[in-house]
């Protein structure tokens, strides 16, 4: 017969094994790609912030070099405005005192083509004493003169009113004078003078000398510039002034 013998005692606690404490942490199992990343990010980002802080320290020290050299052009561009605009004062300057010689200029009326304008115009019965240039009208405190040319007085003799009338008339057409402000200031009768070669002969019976009309006309001179009348004062041969003034079209310092 078999006998059956079985132990007990390794069932109780106090046989149990323990545990060994000499034993190592156990090492995690299984997936370790995130840790090797997190591993990867730690050690990289401090990489990545150096060298993004040095390439900002480099690019702020290449733009504080283009700032000082924009800032060297900035004074030079300044320099040269300023002499750009000396320049253009002192053109403007000169350009004003072109402006007002060739306005003085081209205001000019030579009084030979004016006498001889009165020539031509000048009826046959009518005759003329004296010509003289009268002042321009004062305009109001601080204003300049209505007609700076001023104006004419013609004083004479005519055999009638109508022949004044007449002389008036084609005074009226001139280009020398303004239409407008041509008129007849006084005419009267008088006695017509005697012939400085006539002889009085002591017997002879005194004859009333016939009545004649003393007349004074007064225009003011035509403000169109000089330039505009080329062609009368080339009629009344004003040469020189025509070649000046044709002079200074050519080189554009009168328009055309």
């Amino acid at each position: 017969m078999y006998s059956l013998d079985v132990n007990f005692l390794k069932d109780r606690p106090a046989y149990q094994k323990k545990p060994d404490k000499k034993q190592g942490l156990a090492l995690p199992t299984g997936n370790l790609t995130p840790a090797y990343v997190g591993v990867g990010l730690g050690v990289c980002l401090p990489l990545l912030v150096a060298g993004g802080w040095w390439f900002l320290q480099a690019k702020i020290t290449e733009l504080e070099g283009t700032i000082a050299q924009l800032d060297q052009e900035n004074k030079r561009l300044d320099t040269e405005i300023g002499n750009i605009n000396k320049i253009k004062a002192e053109t403007t300057a000169v350009k004003g005192e072109t402006q007002a010689l060739v306005t003085v200029f081209d205001q000019i009326r030579p009084w030979s083509a004016m006498l001889q304008d009165l020539r031509d115009r000048i009826p046959a019965s009518v005759q003329i004493e004296n010509v003289k240039q009268i002042s321009p009208t004062p305009a109001a405190q601080g204003q300049p003169p209505n007609n700076p040319a001023g104006g004419l007085e013609i004083t004479g003799l005519a055999r009638s009113y109508n022949d004044v009338n007449d002389f008036l008339l084609t005074l009226q057409q001139s280009q020398f004078l303004k239409s407008s402000e041509s008129k007849i200031i006084t005419a009267t009768l008088v006695d017509a003078p005697l012939s400085p070669n006539a002889v009085r002969s002591p017997t002879a019976i005194p004859i009333k000398p016939p009545q004649i009309v003393k007349y004074t006309i007064q225009s003011s001179m035509n403000d169109i510039p000089a330039s505009e009348l080329i062609r009368e004062l080339e009629q009344k041969g004003t040469v020189g002034l025509v070649a000046r003034i044709r002079s200074m079209q050519q080189t554009g310092v009168i328009s055309k």
